[in-house]
């Protein structure tokens, strides 16, 4: 069964300001929390096109993992996609898109397509593992505003 979860954060630069951020791969790191022990395996440079490949290791609840995802689809600075062709779950791809708002700024979407691993294990763990998604995508957030200062202001 495939699921889905989708974050949003609001920022007051343009996507052609925020994108060049994103399209940096080593910035992946910046980003994700430490207690995963992310880390880049593929060399740099890496530059970002459709079809590049980028080998990761990380450690989930002590246990070390290989992951490579590919960029499938790379339209800036409008959106980008991975998709995982090695890795944890059993279907990772997760889509980033840049829509600009009314009167500036962005509104950045992940949208996240899952499939847990372990078949009916993975099923029964879901909340736990979209609880564990969320967190990490929480952290990210946090991250991103130390850089990119708070969100706009929404007038109603």
């Amino acid at each position: 069964m495939i699921r889905e979860l989708s974050f949003e954060t609001r920022f007051r630069q343009s996507p052609e300001e925020l994108f060049p951020f994103f399209a940096e791969a080593a910035n992946l790191e910046r980003l994700t929390p430490d207690a995963l022990r992310f880390r880049i395996l593929t060399p740099p440079p890496l530059v970002m096109r459709p079809d590049l490949r980028i080998d990761y290791r990380l450690r989930l609840h002590g246990l070390s993992f290989r992951w490579r995802t590919r960029i499938t689809r790379w339209e800036p600075p409008r959106l980008f996609q991975d998709l995982q062709e090695r890795g944890p779950w059993a279907l990772w791809e997760h889509t980033h898109d840049f829509t600009p708002l009314p009167g500036g700024g962005t509104l950045m979407t992940d949208r996240l397509r899952l499939r847990p691993p372990f078949g009916l294990l993975g099923r029964l763990l879901w909340p736990l593992l979209a609880r564990e998604v969320a967190g990490i995508f929480a952290h990210r957030e946090r991250v991103l505003r130390s850089l990119f200062g708070p969100p706009p202001v929404v007038m109603r």
